[in-house]
């Protein structure tokens, strides 16, 4: 605790000396990958069932009550500490992906170190086959929804024969500013790149719609793409660019490619990582940054979250994340994947 206060107060006085006048207001949001947060119950929506049968106390994974209440109280370990490095309270948004339904996710505020601060959760049950969605958590002391839809994924001839994840949406206000959230889990990398490019024009569509009708209103893309920052749908079909000078009208800054590209990722196949967990957001949260002008909110720094306990310490696998499962056994870990956050100021 003593260290994460004495970085944020060095992070206010500079900012407040850069700042000229004012208080300076810091923000986090993130988004974590929560690999397979299933409940114990067979899930039918819509009237179809969901293959969700490796996720049930007789299937391959054998998940009992004992192991789901283990993988939720993991997961709100690490929800709860994503942003702590640099805010004491955490982060006031949390995009995540792989959740079953609502019901894990009343589960997962439910637990101790979430429930203390109140988190809420938006959610709409969506057409995966396996069943799993996208869910957004707030802390509501900072932010405050106002208008939530799940934007689904079309159907493309030649691309696409199935339904698959939408896009979860989420309108709100973010320290008096207008923001909007779209959290992704993009197709698998199994159904190759022209999947997730439709899904990258797609979004880029419904960014572009947004900015059309409130060019103030800042967006923010997040999610699992299952790309790295350079593949072509987040830096052709999105239009997430590298360079913060690059960006032009409505397109997006991404700032994890340099961090992927100076050896960091938040993934590992085969011994290399990836970086497939992004946060990408609209040019409007850059402007500041050159003019130091933080009258909005304003990209301040990008973070991959690490802690000891999220990596497998020893054996073939040492220096993965510690997942739930692997090889068919069960290792009490956390996911597959690390969390990423991101930082904005603000002006008070």
């Amino acid at each position: 605790m003593k260290k994460h206060l004495f970085l944020s107060l060095l992070f206010f006085c500079t900012l407040t000396a850069v700042a000229q006048n004012g208080r300076i207001g810091m923000y986090a949001i993130g988004f974590y990958n929560l690999e397979n947060l299933f409940d114990t119950e067979h899930d039918v929506f819509d009237g179809v069932e969901k293959n969700d049968y490796e996720y049930l106390p007789d299937g391959s994974n054998k998940w009992t009550e004992l192991k789901y209440t283990h993988k939720l109280k993991n997961m709100s370990k690490v929800l709860a500490e994503m942003g702590t490095d640099r805010i004491p309270v955490g982060c006031a948004i949390i995009g995540v992906s792989e959740v079953e339904n609502a019901h894990c996710l009343t589960d997962l505020c439910a637990q101790p170190s979430l429930a203390k601060r109140n988190i809420q959760f938006c959610h709409i049950e969506g057409p995966d086959n396996r069943g799993v969605d996208c869910g957004l958590l707030y802390n509501p002391r900072f932010f405050t929804p106002v208008k939530v839809w799940l934007q689904p994924y079309a159907m493309k001839e030649g691309v696409n024969d199935r339904p698959t994840r939408g896009f979860l949406t989420v309108q709100g206000t973010l320290a008096g500013d207008s923001l909007t959230v779209i959290v992704c889990h993009w197709p698998s990398r199994h159904g190759g790149s022209p999947l997730r490019e439709w899904g990258g024009e797609q979004v880029r569509a419904e960014t572009d719609s947004i900015l059309n009708a409130n060019p103030s209103m800042k967006v923010l893309v997040m999610g699992d793409m299952n790309d790295d920052p350079f593949s072509p749908s987040m830096a052709k079909s999105l239009g997430a660019r590298r360079k913060m000078e690059d960006v032009k009208d409505k397109d997006l800054f991404n700032p994890w490619w340099q961090i992927l590209l100076d050896g960091h990722g938040t993934l590992k196949y085969d011994g290399k990582w990836n970086l497939f967990d992004q946060i990408v957001m609209s040019q409007n949260c850059i402007t500041g940054v050159p003019k130091k002008d933080y009258s909005s909110l304003t990209f301040y720094k990008a973070d991959i979250f690490m802690r000891d306990y999220l990596f497998q310490d020893s054996g073939k696998y040492k220096g993965n994340p510690k997942r739930t499962h692997a090889g068919g056994v069960w290792l009490d870990g956390y996911s597959d994947h690390l969390p990423v956050v991101t930082y904005f100021v603000k002006k008070q």
